[in-house]
């Protein structure tokens, strides 16, 4: 059995998963499954691990012991390796699977992008009274000696989420280590010398300049212009204010872009 699993935060602040489950054969991912090895078969297994899996907090004083659990929601689909009308194709799903990799808290509006230090920050922040909520609880169960080890406070702002999305088995796909590997021997296949007379090594340098070029003078000192004519018109406008003066303008309508 291997798997791929990638956490997604939403929203309301929940944790979503999406998962690919894969059956190999018994030499692993090259070797075929066996033949009593079904999709339905591998959909009941999950079906039972999803409702079984649980995790029991650190138990405290201040808030007793929990046992956690997946919520009810829970929806399998077959991954098929060419496209048809029976289900998504794989393909598909490593793109689907792959855009959470860069999604953070702050993206979905159940966090922020900087780091709190008391609760005044938190108190302060400019998000919905929900995650507000939530910071907050974070913060006072970071305070806990029992949960010490999970640095809550130091992650208050993004609702204890640490970012570590992706979570795989050993055999579904290659290893970091691996890619490492394989970049750095490609590299020094780079650096080998070659007497093949089609390739020519320069290594001599030579100073070309440094700054703007000609053009991209003339668009920089335009830019500064106007940005020493947009002072000028903001301190009159001030003057004019001082001295009783007033400043019509008309108000623009905002849109939301979606």
């Amino acid at each position: 059995m291997s798997f791929a699993k990638v956490a997604e935060y939403q929203k309301r602040a929940a944790i979503h998963f999406h998962g690919v489950v894969r059956l190999d054969g018994p030499a692993g991912p090259g070797d075929p499954f066996p033949d009593w090895a079904t999709a339905e078969l591998l959909t009941d297994a999950v079906h039972a691990a999803a409702a079984s899996a649980n995790g029991r907090v650190p138990e405290s004083d201040a808030y007793g012991s929990e046992l956690l659990l997946f919520g009810e929601q829970l929806a399998l689909r077959p991954i098929w390796s060419f496209a048809d009308d029976e289900g998504p194709t794989d393909d598909a799903v490593a793109a689907y699977v792959a855009k959470y990799v860069s999604k953070g808290t702050a993206e979905t509006g159940a966090g922020l992008d900087y780091r709190v230090t008391n609760l005044d920050d938190i108190h302060a922040a400019v998000v919905t009274p929900h995650v507000r909520a939530l910071m907050a609880t974070r913060w006072r169960l970071g305070g806990l000696p029992e949960l010490g080890h999970l640095r809550l406070r130091s992650w208050a702002h993004t609702l204890g989420y640490r970012g570590h999305i992706l979570t795989k088995s050993r055999r579904y796909s290659t290893t970091y280590t691996a890619l490492r590997e394989e970049r750095a021997e490609y590299r020094r296949g780079d650096a080998e010398t070659t007497d093949h007379p089609a390739v020519v090594t320069d290594s001599n340098w030579r100073y070309v300049g440094s700054g703007y070029t000609a053009g991209a003078a003339l668009i920089a000192a335009g830019i500064a212009e106007d940005h020493v004519m947009s002072r000028q018109l903001a301190r009159e406008a001030m003057e004019d204010e001082g001295r009783g003066g007033s400043c019509e303008g008309r108000q623009q309508p905002a849109h939301d872009a979606g």
